[in-house]
């Protein structure tokens, strides 16, 4: 494991346009990085972004938040990424353009020399040939921890391919439905998780279950379960997967037991769904999180 390093971010930046005309900052890497900047870990964050209007804005956006844009390309041939988000029965569902710049990640906007402790991708971005060979560039240099995150979002995703990728993971995490989607029907959820821990040489698993939770397994077999705060007034749940995962990552990175890095996971999510957006411009709604876990 790589000490004393940060952490690298990879996939896609993009605006999640919303019915009421709203246009927020999104795509999981870039929520996720977004998260990990307010809590002092200065992210690296790997992406690529179009020559256009919306790809400044994102430039601009990061270097406002403090975070590094040096591996953020600009593509010239490519727009930056756009989904258009409708919120069903409480639920985003998401309309996801083909051809878009985090689609064209290559090796050469990569820094060579560098080391991370941890590598975070989601699945998104590698429905495209250019950016899984960047990814596979960036895995065979590095030395520290994987993390996956799984997002599939019809059509663009093949199992054999996630199934690729979760093997040279450490850590994954996806929701119960993926689950059902890439393992066996089991009898009950733990049995499934414990399979799908085994099948891919997992060192955890953490699947999340909407308004239910989340659940943790590790090697050693231990079995965590996370409930959310009752009485949250929620907003929209965009990007709650997202800030789970940033706590997770943070727990990996500052050596937490997996079950304070679960219960701190879920705090920080219950909080997420309270606002508009995936992201939070505002530091002060990271304050106590950052005083309570001692960031400063």
């Amino acid at each position: 494991m790589v000490t004393n390093k940060q952490i690298a971010i990879f996939g896609e930046a993009l605006f999640d346009q919303f019915p009421d005309g709203r246009q927020i900052l999104g795509g999981a890497p870039f929520n996720v990085a977004w998260h990990l900047q307010a809590f002092k870990q200065l992210p690296r964050f790997i992406s690529r972004v179009g020559n256009d209007r919306k790809g400044d804005k994102i430039r601009q956006a990061m270097q406002a938040w403090g975070m590094a844009v040096e591996n953020l390309a600009c593509d010239p041939d490519y727009p930056t990424g756009t989904v258009q988000v409708t919120i069903n029965n409480g639920e985003p569902d998401y309309e996801i353009l083909a051809d878009q710049a985090y689609d064209f990640i290559n090796a050469q906007q990569l820094l060579a020399d560098q080391q991370f402790s941890i590598l975070y991708h989601g699945t998104l971005a590698l429905r495209n040939r250019a950016s899984q060979s960047a990814l596979h560039d960036l895995i065979a240099h590095h030395q520290g921890k994987i993390f996956i995150d799984v997002n599939l979002r019809a059509p663009w995703w093949q199992k054999d391919a996630v199934n690729g990728w979760l093997d040279n993971a450490h850590w994954a995490k996806l929701n119960h439905e993926e689950l059902a989607h890439l393992a066996p029907q089991q009898n009950t959820l733990t049995e499934a998780m414990r399979l799908f821990l085994a099948q891919h040489q997992l060192e955890v698993l953490v699947v999340t279950c909407a308004s239910r939770g989340a659940a943790a397994i590790g090697q050693a077999g231990e079995f965590i379960e996370v409930a959310p705060e009752s009485g949250l007034t929620v907003a929209d749940t965009v990007g709650a997967g997202d800030a789970f995962a940033a706590v997770l990552l943070l727990g990996m990175q500052l050596n937490w037991p997996l079950q304070l890095t679960m219960q701190r996971a879920q705090s920080f999510a219950s909080a997420l769904v309270t606002q508009r957006g995936a992201t939070v411009q505002d530091l002060n709604f990271y304050r106590p999180f950052i005083d309570a876990w001692n960031l400063d």
